[in-house]
């Protein structure tokens, strides 16, 4: 296991993750999720000796979070012509500061918690909850289902980095779990914004505030 390489690329997946925080084009924020997505998939190759079960999960990530999902996500975006996010419930600045603490405070904690050796010098734990905490904001934070369709899969980014903590126990159990979670939830939140747009011809999800019996 290389650890410099390994938390060099869970430092740039962790500044993805305030790039996403701070822009309020689509386009880039699909990007900055995309780009995570390949980062993680490159992230089991280097923990563990790759064997098929681990070159598995690592293609198996780089298609769905790397190009599939995102392609999908470009689609929906050109189909509904928005390419920005113009009212958050939270601002782009305060949503960066927010995701700056949290990061920050990740790394903090992180030396209280009992984790194994091999663990300790690793920053999996600090990137998993900075991840997760990204997404929590996107989700809460942005109105178009758009947005909250990237802050799920980059909240799901931060539990697949737990993930990896117990990938030489399980190469390929928790990862294969995650990304089954995964499909059934965009599938799922692929048909909320297909009837929210049919319904009001807009993917503010404030609108749903409209509906009645």
């Amino acid at each position: 296991m290389n650890n410099s390489n390994l938390n060099l690329l869970i430092g740039l997946a962790m500044g993805l993750n305030l790039l996403a925080l701070g822009t309020s084009r689509l386009p880039a924020l699909i990007r900055a999720m995309s780009v995570q997505g390949v980062i993680l998939g490159v992230m089991p190759i280097l923990m563990e000796r790759p064997d098929w079960r681990v070159l598995l999960v690592a293609l198996a990530t780089i298609g769905g979070k790397g190009l599939l999902i995102p392609g999908l996500l470009r689609r929906a975006m050109r189909t509904v012509q928005i390419d920005r996010e113009l009212e958050p419930l939270i601002g782009f600045v305060p949503s960066l500061l927010l995701g700056a603490g949290g990061t920050i405070a990740a790394l903090a904690l992180t030396h209280l918690l009992p984790l194994l050796p091999e663990h300790a010098g690793m920053l999996l734990v600090p990137g998993a909850l900075a991840t997760v905490l990204t997404g929590f904001i996107l989700l809460i934070g942005r109105t178009k289902a758009i947005s909250q369709v990237c802050g799920y899969l980059i909240l799901e980014n931060g539990i697949y980095l737990f993930g990896l903590l117990l990938i030489h126990a399980m190469p390929l159990l928790v990862e294969a779990g995650v990304l089954l979670d995964l499909t059934v939830g965009v599938f799922i939140l692929g048909i909320i914004v297909d009837r929210i747009q049919r319904a009001f011809d807009s993917l503010d999800t404030r609108k749903l505030t409209a509906l009645h019996e």
